[in-house]
């Protein structure tokens, strides 16, 4: 018994031996009737990207509000480009828009007006209006949210009057709905020294 003990435990050195002076790769057979058990279980979480939820304002359309994720690439395939972040409220909020939106020809969207109801500029292609927090965007709140839609809500078409430009509301009947496909490019402009001022 003596002898058959040390022969064994001599197989096992040896076994050892070549296990720890070679590469051993294990497979599936290695783990043939091993018992794994758990000394103490953790969930993994893994990070969900923040989304934010914002007023998505298009040409021609009733504001969506929708849910965006708050990476500076989700805000540019929001408004088809690169973006460029506008302050034009008293309110802790933000227009998103499209930094070339008037030089690519996209189509006018809305008008931005001064206190005494003024157009100072028109915003081209689509745009964001989003909450601002201590250090980024953020999401708008329920009260922003309504405010914004009801000042956004109602489409404009633009008229060139002499050397001005009148905003008109877009008639019920003309505005295109959510899933309307939009148009992959813009309409062909005219070359006109009219569209350089805007």
């Amino acid at each position: 018994v003596t002898v058959k003990a040390e022969s064994m435990e001599a197989a096992q050195a040896k076994v050892e031996e070549e296990y720890y002076n070679s590469e051993h790769i294990l497979d599936s057979e290695n783990f043939t009737g091993v018992d794994f058990s758990a000394e103490a279980e953790r969930e993994i979480v893994q990070e969900q990207k923040e989304q934010l939820d914002v007023l998505l304002v298009k040409p021609g359309m009733y504001p969506q509000a929708v849910q965006i994720g708050g990476e500076l690439a989700d805000l540019q395939k929001a408004v088809g480009g690169d973006i460029e972040a506008v302050y034009p409220y008293n309110e802790p909020v933000a227009l998103i828009v499209n930094d070339e939106g008037k030089l690519n020809g996209s189509e006018l969207n809305r008008a931005l007006r001064d206190d005494n109801g003024q157009i100072y500029d028109i915003v081209a292609g689509d745009f964001l209006v989003v909450g601002l927090g201590e250090e980024d965007f953020a999401s708008l709140s329920p009260e922003l949210m309504e405010k914004f839609e009801k000042e956004f809500h109602q489409p404009e078409m633009f008229v060139r009057m002499g050397r001005s430009i009148m905003a008109l509301p877009l008639p019920d009947d003309k505005v295109k709905s959510a899933d309307t496909p939009m148009k992959a490019e813009p309409m062909p402009q005219k070359n006109s020294p009219d569209r350089e001022i805007l």
